[in-house]
């Protein structure tokens, strides 16, 4: 089909045929244009319930819009990995195994998922967080990075590589413990996709090159790899007890930064 004919989501970039009403890649509602703040924020889009999304051979169908149930359905040869307490349902002839990963030690002192579950295809398969909020469809293109904070992701598709990287030079406020660490998705070689829940409602920006922003700490959700954080303490004057530090997150760009509106400080799980 010709690109011309076709329409490009806003929230993704995908083009979808003329007739989707919402985007095959990310579920966004293409009749609605993007909801943007006067400082730069853009509103996540509002998934609608039973709203399809396909990703390679498999799809999800978003359902429910207070607790949100992504539902999969996996073909023979896909799969998805996900933190095992997410798992909502799953039908009894799709198979579940444990992603190896590194660093299992130093995962769990740091307050991040060590044991993370696959579910194979294939099947259908059911997932939810037990917290009100949104869910966030990323679709990750080659060579596309996302730094999430920890206990944030729903599930991921097999295609993407996880793993987790040290932000140096952050103090522990971040993230309820060692707050040092955050998970890391990429895109290597074919498109991927990523799952988010927000707390809330949840919001990005794009930062030009240099462009800064200071974020309530547990206000971050995700950010692009290009982008820099650095926690600043700013001291506030009291009078009677002299003052007291407030700590923020500066986020610097080139890239997207994420946030959701209700403040989690997670306890290690």
């Amino acid at each position: 089909m010709d690109p011309v004919q076709r329409i490009q989501c806003e929230w993704c970039d995908s083009l979808n045929e003329p007739t989707a009403t919402a985007c095959r890649s990310c579920g966004a509602p293409l009749d609605v244009q993007n909801v943007v703040s006067e400082s730069g924020w853009r509103e996540a889009p509002r998934i609608k319930d039973m709203t399809k999304i396909e990703f390679g051979g498999s799809s999800c169908r978003v359902e429910g819009e207070v607790v949100p149930v992504a539902e999969i359905r996996l073909a023979e040869g896909d799969s998805v990995f996900f933190e095992h307490h997410v798992l909502l349902w799953k039908e009894d002839a799709v198979p579940l195994s444990v992603l190896p990963l590194q660093g299992g030690m130093r995962r769990l002192f740091a307050g991040m998922p060590f044991v993370v579950s696959l579910a194979h295809g294939p099947g259908r398969v059911g997932f939810s967080r037990d917290a009100t909020g949104e869910l966030v469809v990323m679709p990750l293109h080659p060579g596309m990075e996302l730094d999430v904070r920890e206990h944030a992701f729903l599930l991921a598709s097999h295609h993407v590589d996880y793993s987790y990287v040290q932000v140096q030079g952050l103090r522990n406020i971040l993230f309820g413990g060692q707050g040092m660490f955050l998970d890391r998705f990429l895109s290597p070689r074919q498109p991927g996709l990523l799952i988010l829940h927000g707390y809330g409602n949840v919001f990005e920006r794009r930062l030009k090159p240099g462009e800064s922003i200071m974020l309530e700490p547990g206000a971050f959700l995700y950010k692009d790899a290009s982008i820099s954080m650095n926690v600043e303490t700013q001291s506030l004057t009291t009078g009677l007890l002299g003052g007291v530090g407030l700590n923020l997150v500066r986020m610097t760009g080139p890239g997207r930064v994420g946030i959701q509106s209700m403040y989690v400080h997670h306890k290690t799980e």
